[in-house]
């Protein structure tokens, strides 16, 4: 029973795998007509009408660390983002201290929420802040982030907006140039059912990125000679994994086929959560409103640490995530640090049997109260 499906998906749908398998045999003959199909196929998903302005990456990860370093920072900048994002983009947002720029981490909502917006008004109020770099989904909690709002405040104080969409993708019908952000990354492995090693990051076509002017001696048609600035290209992003840009187009046609996918996995998110709460001792994190989080369900117990929980899981068959997951600033934030939690999330694959056993599991590793 695999409920760790914000860490990755799997297993990964047979369409992915087969188009990932032949990918690996492909006459190289076909290399670029395959590329250019599959480019063109993720950029329709996500609703990218130039896939020009949509360059894969090997990672989500690799996608945000390009789109903070490649700007003019400069002392005094200020960048405000989330108390609960992951590592892959607050460690480049950090890094950015030693270039004088200031990060600010805006705080949870005081009813709970994972961001507060009269804190990020009041903090783009204070002027000087170039860009509002925020998680479109908390990796611990699954919690959906206001970020319709913020990029709204942010552009209405002169602030670049990057949106790490990582954990959305797949999920929600992601349409990247009508969410107004300038900078959007994304991952695969995710929602999204693709192979390991692909991602991407969509610039929008107003936004000129600064990069270091790289001379790249493979001039790929219709692209201009000379620097790769100002958009970046695969010279600055890193070689594109083909085998897992070939699942990813596939799992692009299959989520197609699933519409219904992300209410049937809130739904047994949903079944969860209230089996926990009637379990004594446990704490839940995280808006209660299934409707408020991706199909996550984040706790841990007063009296049971969360790694025994989890190794006790996966002793009897549930694979969960457990400890900081990643975003070891939000378990600051919602006082879980530095235990962590332990992280149930569903997959579009689960069944309902199999979450008839894991809550049957759970009542092994942590009975209920009487």
């Amino acid at each position: 029973m695999y409920l760790n499906a914000a860490g990755t998906s799997w297993p990964k749908p047979e369409p992915v795998r087969e188009a990932a398998a032949r990918a690996l045999e492909a006459d190289p003959d076909d290399w670029g007509e395959s590329f250019d199909r599959a480019h063109r196929a993720v950029a329709a998903f996500v609703h990218v009408p130039d896939p020009a302005r949509l360059l894969l990456t090997p990672a989500a990860t690799s996608a945000l660390a390009l789109a903070v370093a490649d700007h003019a920072w400069s002392a005094g900048d200020r960048v405000l983002t989330s108390a609960m994002e992951h590592h892959a983009l607050a460690r480049p947002l950090t890094k950015l201290a030693a270039l004088g720029v200031a990060v600010e981490r805006i705080p949870r909502a005081p009813a709970g929420g994972p961001l507060d917006l009269d804190a990020l008004e009041a903090a783009l109020r204070r002027g000087g802040v170039r860009m509002v770099a925020l998680s479109m989904a908390a990796n611990v909690t699954g919690e959906l982030l206001p970020t319709a709002e913020a990029t709204r405040l942010a552009r209405e104080h002169g602030a670049l907006v990057l949106l790490d969409a990582a954990q959305v993708a797949g999920w929600v019908e992601l349409d990247l140039p009508g969410l107004g952000a300038d900078l959007v990354a994304f991952a695969g492995h995710k929602g999204l059912q693709a192979p390991w090693g692909i991602g991407g990051l969509w610039v929008a076509p107003d936004h000129a990125m600064e990069v270091v002017g790289a001379s790249c001696a493979l001039q790929v048609p219709g692209a201009s000679a000379g620097p790769c600035a100002p958009m970046p290209g695969y010279c600055d992003g890193g070689s594109v994994d083909r085998a897992a840009l070939a699942g990813l187009e596939a799992a692009t046609a299959w989520l197609a086929e699933r519409p219904d996918r992300l209410a049937r996995a809130r739904a047994q998110a949903a079944r969860i959560w209230r089996a926990l709460e009637a379990i004594d001792g446990v704490e839940l994190l995280g808006d209660p409103d299934p409707a408020a989080r991706l199909p996550t369900v984040a706790f841990r117990h007063r009296r049971t640490p969360t790694g025994t929980i989890a190794e006790q899981l996966r002793a009897r068959g549930v694979i969960a995530g457990a400890g900081v997951v990643c975003a070891p600033d939000a378990h600051e934030a919602l006082g879980t640090a530095p235990e962590g939690v332990v992280r149930l999330s569903v997959g579009p694959a689960v069944t309902d049997g199999e979450i008839d056993a894991a809550l049957a599991t759970l009542d092994e590793v942590i009975p209920r109260r009487s």
